[in-house]
């Protein structure tokens, strides 16, 4: 595939993304590192990476948290803090406001409210995620096709 077509299929890709309301300038921000050389080559993919890796993590600690009979509801606020701060460092910004809506759910100390968002957190979690991994797969060919043809 060419690195034109390459490329265009990625742009679609991050528009429709920013589009939903998925993504944020954060995405942006880390894109433009990578172009301009401030950051290595393969850091946003990088960051995704490790975005995904802890979200998963965090949501599970946090899953496990509300089986328990008894609550520890201050731990389930820093995973909570965690997940934000990780969904913040990549503009996944639909996950990033689940996590606010976790907040909010989380101060009354209901267990069922938790449930709720813990559901509405993965839920956009596993969104952005089946696109980041879309993004990641065609993040290589496009540049195996600049390295071997030039940018255009």
């Amino acid at each position: 595939m060419a690195a034109a077509t390459l490329r265009a299929r990625l742009n679609n890709l991050v528009t429709s993304m920013f589009a939903t309301g998925m993504l944020d300038e954060n995405f942006h921000q880390l894109q433009s590192m990578e172009e301009d050389g401030t950051a290595a080559r393969g850091y946003v993919a990088d960051m995704i990476n490790l975005f995904i890796k802890d979200t998963k993590r965090i949501l599970n600690d946090i899953a496990g948290l509300l089986s328990q009979p008894v609550v520890d509801y201050d731990m389930v606020d820093v995973l909570v803090r965690q997940l934000k701060g990780s969904s913040y460092s990549v503009g996944a910004k639909k996950v990033n406001l689940s996590c606010m809506q976790f907040r909010r759910f989380n101060e009354p100390r209901s267990k069922e409210r938790c449930l709720m968002a813990l559901a509405l957190a993965w839920s956009e979690f596993c969104d952005v995620r089946s696109k980041f991994e879309a993004m990641m797969q065609v993040a290589p060919y496009l540049e195996e096709q600049i390295a071997t043809y030039g940018p255009k």
